[in-house]
């Protein structure tokens, strides 16, 4: 993968806090966003319970951590069939809690128990009430352990983010922090062949890059720099620039190279809408569609992103749904 990965996009705005997993969720409509952090007793502790929860109350959990999370869940409720909610609430959860342990924790052992508390439910012995809705989603759609697993590779090496080298090192850690969410979703639809779990990641990927693209300010806050460094040396760009905030014809240029980038990966992953069904086919248009009207928003601020955030305004949104609704991608 090259160098480390780094953090996630945000949510209401098809945006969250999860780069990865939730975050990426929380950009479709389909998590939360970073207005609202979770109830302490929700994120902050594994050890919610020492008993296996009953299985309903496991799942209100999981509905109430992603609901008390924003807005966006309100569009996924629009567009995602009833008795599917429940089951993205518990992925969503999983992901979620774990996210927060790399990115407010920073602690790597909240991480090795959230994988020892996942192995628990796939043998069969869940926990945590996350796991014990996580251990009857996973057996009822035949899901296998490793796109869970390969979220917590991602978050992992979120706690020693060292930026990356090339945009195919960026795209390796898309692989393990955003792929796997497109890859759960269509395993909770019955798909699982190769075809389709490669136009998912394409989606996915370019969701994540369009979120980096968005947040380019609000990551160098945090120290992070997620543009490769090779494509900034091509167009003469250094960290010193971006720390300056200067919005000049090298940073336009690079910028509106890195969201032509993100654009033909979306684009190309929409053909996936095409080999799905009509219940997962206005969420795909969603996912996409909303990196799309991301990118469109960077080119509207004249990819000016350090002195204007780019977002999605309601009606925006509105737009989105209408156009998932009527089988319509715009890019």
């Amino acid at each position: 993968m090259g160098a480390g990965p780094g953090p996630p996009p945000d949510g209401s705005s098809l945006r969250g806090r999860l780069t990865r997993a939730g975050r990426l969720m929380d950009e479709i409509g389909m998590g939360a966003s970073a207005g609202t952090k979770p109830e302490p007793s929700l994120a902050s502790t594994i050890s919610a319970t020492t008993d296996s929860a009953p299985l309903e109350a496991a799942y209100q959990f999981c509905a109430r951590l992603a609901r008390s999370h924003y807005e966006n869940f309100t569009i996924a409720s629009w567009l995602m069939p009833a008795a599917m909610r429940k089951h993205m609430y518990a992925i969503y959860a999983y992901a979620r809690i774990a996210d927060d342990f790399a990115d407010e924790d920073h602690d790597p052992r909240k991480l090795d128990e959230w994988e020892r508390q996942l192995n628990l439910a796939y043998a069969g012995s869940p926990r945590h009430p996350v796991f014990v809705a996580l251990a009857d989603t996973v057996s009822r759609f035949d899901i296998p352990r490793e796109p869970f697993a390969d979220l917590l590779v991602a978050f992992r090496s979120d706690l020693q983010f060292e930026g990356f080298e090339t945009i195919d090192d960026l795209l390796g850690y898309s692989r393990y922090s955003a792929n796997p969410v497109g890859r759960l979703v269509l395993y909770l639809f019955g798909y699982r062949d190769p075809e389709r779990q490669r136009l998912s990641d394409l989606i996915c990927s370019g969701l994540q890059l369009a979120n980096f693209w968005q947040d380019v300010a609000i990551d160098l806050q945090k120290r992070r720099i997620y543009l490769p460094r090779r494509d900034m040396a091509q167009f003469g760009v250094s960290a010193e620039d971006l720390a300056a905030g200067a919005v000049d014809g090298k940073f336009m240029a690079l910028l509106k190279h890195e969201v032509a980038g993100a654009r033909a990966l979306l684009v190309a992953g929409g053909q996936l809408s095409l080999l799905v069904d009509r219940r997962l086919r206005r969420d795909i248009l969603m996912f996409a569609g909303g990196g799309l009207a991301i990118l469109r928003a960077i080119e509207g601020v004249g990819f000016d992103v350090f002195h204007r955030r780019p977002k999605l305004s309601k009606g925006d949104y509105l737009k989105l749904a209408w156009n998932a609704v009527r089988g319509r991608l715009e890019s």
